[in-house]
């Protein structure tokens, strides 16, 4: 297929494979785009461009990458593919060997095709204001509790200011006004690390922000690559020819040529201003606090610049099959990077960190342990919450086959592991502060050592309700609020009624909870902190240990100072559906 340079061919490639509905009835980017995205993403439906944008000139594009086949006719197969054949030559290649090369002639011709090329003419730049003015850009509020106007496909270049690589991420923006913004730097993100690095001496970081441009250029920004791999080598990969960049006349970076927006300042040291609150990809309301401050320059942007924006909220969103088709395209690079690890997934239902799944060795008594740290050592993985490991001959991205062969495996005395007081995702607030939390690894080796239990006979404690057995081994109980029976998820555990059964969910609704696999994983790994919310029916510490006896119970019920459920608003639900089918064909209501 031929390289997509920009974000009007992929809109082009959309119109002809019926995969763009043009909107023509204005729209307001408070509350209504995101609401009217997010119907249409449940529905599985096409990109969305809006034409008439309450309070700017811009046209908006959301739910670019909302299915797998969009992202098909983003990529094809070619990214894939040489990522496979380059792993292949790495295994092959020691020793040299002169008809090894001779035979990788078309992956090294390929491979010059990636890089970046310096062109004399930038699009971008066709358009420029100085100062800026961000208050005309169509930023989208997407909840009712949002703090403001956020850019949610926000690309963040910075570079070291050592001169050690640069870093294109997807952190959050808020704008403040026309000309600052705040800028949402997660722990272990490689954008924090430079401002750190900046802010040590005391200088002020230079950041360019990008909004739209090639396919490959917004994915390359999400990728959780190593922070010693450059973002635009994987664009320019991902987009099967070099990048063009351009210099800018006001010095600094570089511009991406083809970007819809690129908006130019710089990062103060020491400068703090409130961010948020922001309803995040895990589902829940992310709170305010403290951040740093982008002050911009200038901005550039294309003449009829279109503004893409996406929606994040309760699993599953436009990042699920982003996510999953980034996880495809790296997954061959896991073996060669983490020796031992043969098969990696991180599942979206659970907005990524909350669980990931690997499929390991275990050639030496717990190897499967050593591979375990190594990816909680790892990038990004190493905000992981909960990490499930195997050795077994089986497909980890499938879950009920996967914690069916865990519980059928597993070693309660000797098998899980839980690492309390380290570092948690920002996002994630079911630890007791913020950025800090518990981890666990649960491990099922070997041979099978038991049949699980699939129908319920025992009897439940006083306050406990509604047994569901959704998966085998598993059963799912419906309890008190929280606050009313803090400790019925360790008096569930010890009860003798429970006997039988190797992990029971305590939840708020067990209806709810095993609508289905999507709202099972959800319930289940978004709401449970594992150094306080795993209860056994017994424990003994040995050798530093703790070893559980079973039934093992997680409180995975709503805590007091968890932040709240995104929910649509009334008032924007019932402004939506007046005019709804106005706007949208039958078959996508």
């Amino acid at each position: 297929m031929a390289p997509i340079l920009n974000l009007r061919d992929f809109l082009d490639i959309l119109k002809k494979n019926d995969q763009l509905l043009v909107i023509d009835t204005e729209v307001d980017p408070y509350l209504e785009i995101a609401e009217i995205h997010r119907r249409i993403i449940a529905r599985q439906g096409p990109a969305l461009l809006f034409t008439r944008v309450k309070g700017s000139t811009f046209p908006v594009v959301t739910n670019l990458f909302g299915t797998n086949k969009r992202l098909e006719l983003a990529f094809g197969s070619r990214p894939l593919d040489f990522v496979r054949q380059l792993v292949n030559l790495a295994e092959r290649l020691m020793p040299p060997k002169l008809s090894t090369l001779w035979q990788a002639r078309p992956l090294l011709l390929q491979g010059m095709k990636v890089g970046l090329k310096t062109v004399a003419k930038a699009p971008v730049m066709e358009c420029r204001q100085q100062p800026a003015r961000l208050g005309e850009l169509p930023l989208l509020t997407s909840w009712h509790s949002d703090g403001g106007a956020f850019v949610t496909l926000p690309l963040v270049y910075t570079e070291h200011p050592d001169g050690l690589g640069h870093n294109l991420g997807m952190y959050r923006i808020q704008r403040y006004d026309d000309t600052t913004t705040g800028i949402h730097w997660q722990i272990h993100k490689g954008g924090g690390f430079h401002y750190h690095a900046a802010e040590q001496k005391n200088q002020p970081l230079p950041m360019t922000l990008y909004i739209g441009g090639p396919p490959a250029l917004m994915l390359a920004a999400i990728a959780p690559l190593p922070e010693n791999i450059p973002e635009l080598m994987l664009a320019s990969l991902l987009q099967g020819k070099k990048l063009a960049m351009a210099r800018d006349p006001e010095g600094g970076h570089r511009l991406v040529a083809e970007a819809e927006f690129a908006i130019k300042g710089m990062v103060p040291p020491k400068e703090r201003r409130p961010e948020g609150p922001f309803g995040d990809h895990y589902g829940y309301n992310s709170l305010q606090h403290e951040y740093p401050v982008f002050r911009t320059t200038h901005l550039y942007h294309r003449k009829n610049a279109i503004y893409p924006a996406t929606v994040v909220g309760r699993p599953k969103q436009e990042d699920y099959f982003i996510g999953d088709f980034l996880q495809e395209l790296l997954s061959p690079l896991f073996p060669l990077v983490m020796t031992g690890v043969r098969q990696l997934k991180t599942f979206g239902e659970t907005g990524f960190h909350c669980l990931a799944a690997a499929r390991v060795a275990n050639r030496y008594p717990r190897e499967a342990f050593a591979s375990g740290l190594r990816i909680l050592g790892e990038g990004q993985l190493s905000l992981t919450k909960f990490l499930l490991l195997t050795d077994g001959n089986i497909d980890i991205a499938e879950f009920p086959r996967l914690w069916q062969h865990i519980l059928e495996r597993i070693r309660w005395d000797r098998d899980l592991f839980i690492f309390a007081n380290v570092s948690q995702d920002t996002l994630d607030y079911t630890g007791p502060s913020v950025n800090k939390g518990s981890k666990a690894m649960m491990m099922g080796l070997g041979d099978k050592q038991r049949d699980l239990a699939t129908e319920f006979n025992g009897s439940l404690p006083d306050g406990c309700t509604r047994p569901v057995c959704y998966l085998p081994g598993t059963l799912v109980v419906q309890g008190k609020p929280y606050a009313d029976a803090p400790n019925q998820a360790a008096e569930l555990a010890a009860h003798q009624g429970v006997d039988g059964w190797q992990v029971i969910l305590l939840v708020d609704s067990s209806r709810e909870a095993t609508l289905n696999l999507q709202e099972f994983l959800w319930t289940f790994f978004t709401r449970f902190e594992p150094a306080a919310d795993i209860h056994g029916a017994a424990e003994v510490t040995k050798r530093f240990h703790v070893g559980l006896t079973p039934p093992i119970v997680f409180d995975c019920r709503m805590k007091p100072w968890y932040t709240e459920i995104l929910e649509v608003d009334p008032d924007t639900k019932a402004l939506v559906d007046k005019k709804f089918a106005a706007m949208i064909p039958p078959h996508l209501r």
